[in-house]
């Protein structure tokens, strides 16, 4: 079974704990690959990427711990790779365009309105340069909204619309962060932009912090889907 390497942005600012989340996930998803190598690393971590795909040898699978596809996932990572003297190295989907990490969304609502009524807020990143982060947030809101027929927006912290300029939306409203880990957007910007807007709402805990993901994403391994190719195949959800 080829090696795998989960690897995530990291933290820059401070990349110890991040790097070390990192690595009790890859822990949990290797409890769910037996036998199968699975290591991690942060990009912000100097170095890390290449001495783990050095340490693993050739031919494994990278699964990018992002939210939404495009140059990270088509052009920085592969050639990092290329970089590092990897070889037969395939880079997978990203966390954030997995159908099933959809269909977690859809639960994670689902249960949020048993004890609130709405509306949701799919909180998300953003980007002022690309529209490929807010396509794939935007897919995931509208199948929210079909699936569970309640009201539901996106809102960004590096586009617009941005979280800090929500209207007041009331006690019951809730905002779920499209996020893949608890780093500084989840920990300090989001609630801050929250405080800002008058939130008052149920802040949940970001999508990639739910238990089910280690499961969630040793499938994705075991399927070993390579990555889109398009710059997001969700522009028209």
């Amino acid at each position: 079974m080829p090696p795998v390497l989960i690897v995530a942005h990291g933290q820059p600012s401070n990349p110890g704990p991040a790097a070390a989340d990192l690595a009790d996930l890859a822990a949990k998803i290797a409890s769910h690959l037996p036998g199968q190598t699975v290591a991690s690393a942060t990009l912000a971590e100097p170095d890390a990427l290449r001495d783990a795909i050095t340490k693993l040898g050739p031919g494994g699978l990278l699964f990018p711990m992002f939210m939404a596809g495009g140059w990270f996932t088509r052009i920085n990572l592969p050639a990092r790779l290329t970089a590092a003297g990897a070889q037969g190295w395939q880079v997978l989907e990203p966390l954030g365009c997995l159908t099933a990490l959809h269909d977690l969304a859809v639960k994670v609502a689902a249960e949020a309105l048993q004890t609130h009524h709405g509306p949701i807020i799919l909180a998300a990143h953003g980007s002022f340069k690309s529209p490929v982060p807010s396509d794939v947030a935007n897919h995931v809101a509208a199948q929210i909204r079909a699936a569970l027929g309640c009201q539901i927006e996106t809102a960004f912290i590096d586009q617009a619309p941005q979280l800090k300029d929500l209207a007041p939306l009331g006690s019951q409203s809730i905002c779920l962060p499209f996020f893949a880990a608890a780093g500084g957007h989840v920990t300090t910007d989001i609630p801050a932009a929250l405080a800002e807007s008058g939130f008052k709402g149920l802040l949940l805990p970001a999508l990639g912090l739910r238990p089910e993901i280690p499961a969630l994403i040793a499938a994705a391994i075991g399927a070993a889907t390579p990555v889109c190719q398009q710059d997001c195949r969700f522009r028209k959800a």
